[in-house]
């Protein structure tokens, strides 16, 4: 299965994730400032890239992915805005951050293999 990367549409999901970030170091202030601004940029451009920018040879496939891609960016932006605000552990954060990737990486996995 064929995948097409759009440059211009990847450069502008890289600027968009890094002004969401640059926000999240606005807003937050504690010692965990920095796994906050590189993991969310990193979350939300890997999904963004996937909505804007990725395209399959199959029309359905691409659909998919950019719907599931669009789910998991607003789930990302609100668990983020969320610890933003508040003071948390890293722990927390990498787990409830590092499950709820996988389980997207898994659907998109999946979508991607069943080559409808």
């Amino acid at each position: 299965m064929i995948m097409k990367i759009d440059s211009i549409k990847a450069i502008i999901s890289f600027a968009i994730s890094a002004l969401i970030a640059y926000g999240f170091f606005s807003f937050h202030h504690s010692e965990n400032i920095q796994l906050l601004v590189f993991t969310s940029f990193a979350e939300l451009f890997l999904m963004s890239f996937l909505v804007f920018a990725l395209r399959f040879e199959l029309n359905r496939t691409t659909t998919n992915v950019r719907v599931v891609s669009s789910i998991f960016f607003v789930i990302f932006l609100i668990t983020n805005i969320v610890f933003s605000f508040f003071e948390f552990t890293k722990q927390a954060y990498i787990i409830t951050n590092g499950l709820i990737i996988l389980t997207c990486v898994l659907i998109v996995y999946s979508l991607f293999r069943a080559k409808q």
